[in-house]
């Protein structure tokens, strides 16, 4: 196995909702592969995927529970410290719940969290550790 990851896939309760945050609240762009059951965005590196929740867990051949945390957070780094409040109350007029507003990290950073409609949490970030490069990506030592 080539250590790479080429989608991430969200469950979700409800799809029409979801999209409509990721694509007016996170400005993603649907994949025109979407569907009625299943909408693919293209997010710079891996893919994110939505579906529903229900069928996402069967597919998996595991028990539908829902969870308060789930054990995993997605991160949008920014270029800049001051980058992070304005992003999170774009999100959070988008339908996001914030969890956590804009702040002075531990390890030199700044950062914030919100949960999307579904809970799950993504990070808003400032690392001068990782910097970005001009594709978007994130800038790191070898």
């Amino acid at each position: 196995m080539h250590p790479r990851v080429h989608v991430i896939t969200l469950g979700v309760s409800d799809l029409v909702r979801s999209r409509k945050f990721y694509e007016e609240g996170l400005g993603f762009q649907a994949s025109s592969t979407s569907n009625e059951h299943f909408v693919v965005f293209h997010a710079n590196g891996p893919l994110i995927a939505l579906f529903q929740e229900e069928a996402l867990a069967e597919d998996a051949h595991v028990p539908f529970t829902k969870a308060a945390f789930r054990g995993i957070t997605l991160a949008h780094n920014v270029a800049k410290k001051e980058d992070v409040a304005p992003l999170l109350k774009k999100v959070e007029a988008a339908g996001a719940t914030i969890t956590k507003v804009a702040q002075d990290t531990f390890w030199g950073g700044h950062s914030g969290y919100f949960a999307d409609p579904d809970g799950h949490l993504w990070e808003i970030a400032w690392n001068p550790h990782w910097p970005i490069n001009p594709d978007g990506s994130l800038a790191l030592a070898p």
